[in-house]
């Protein structure tokens, strides 16, 4: 029963839109303005920089917090897969939130915060090739891609830090989620038309309408 509960919390974490939530305490539909993700990129362009970094962190923290709750089960061998089980209905939730009507974002800060929770080094490494990519190619979305990927490689050859398959396996399945999330993104970057980060969007008809 703990362990069905657990994983249930997971889930309904994993769901919390704080994107939309920043976005209704700016009078701005997320949903609705720029690419529509409620994730910290497009807060980011449509609201600024501070909303979008508070946002990140929550988002991360979702993640973090499914790999916490399972591992204080304490449920030995085993325990691993139920953090598997955990991680994925916190990536799950949050591209297919309950109070989204099942719709939600790509789930990047949500899948780095499991692998803070997991491997917090290689967390950072993917982090800090997510942000050398993106300075240099200033494109969120090739960097978040390249990021995720990074991520199953590094733990396979992690040997000193004995992975466990389970989590590599889990690595595996999120970098491909965020890559699939990422199509339409794939689509642009390869006709050139993907949108560059520091590009705002106009929010002002949005404001209006949800303010009515």
């Amino acid at each position: 029963m703990k362990v069905a509960l657990a994983l249930v919390l997971c889930y309904l974490i994993g769901s919390i839109p704080f994107g939309v939530i920043m976005g209704r305490l700016r009078g701005i539909d997320i949903q609705k303005v720029g690419s529509g993700n409620i994730g910290a990129t497009n807060v980011l362009r449509s609201i600024g920089v501070v909303p979008a970094i508070i946002v990140f962190t929550l988002d991360a923290f979702k993640g973090c917090a499914a790999v916490l709750i399972c591992e204080s089960l304490n449920m030995g061998h085993v325990g691993q897969y139920i953090v598997v089980a955990g991680a994925l209905l916190a990536i799950m939730g949050h591209s297919f939130s309950i109070f989204l009507k099942f719709t939600g974002g790509k789930a990047v800060s949500t899948s780095l915060g499991v692998i803070i929770g997991l491997n917090w080094t290689i967390a950072l490494i993917a982090f800090v090739i997510w942000v050398v990519v993106v300075a240099v190619t200033r494109y969120v979305s090739l960097g978040s891609m390249i990021g995720a990927i990074s991520v199953p490689a590094m733990m396979f050859f992690w040997k000193s830090q004995h992975v466990a398959p389970a989590y590599l396996a889990l690595a595996i399945l999120a970098s491909l989620g965020i890559v699939i999330k990422h199509k339409s993104n794939i689509r642009r970057l390869l006709s050139g038309t993907e949108s560059k980060i520091g590009q705002k969007v106009d929010t002002t008809k949005e404001k209006e309408a949800v303010s009515k």
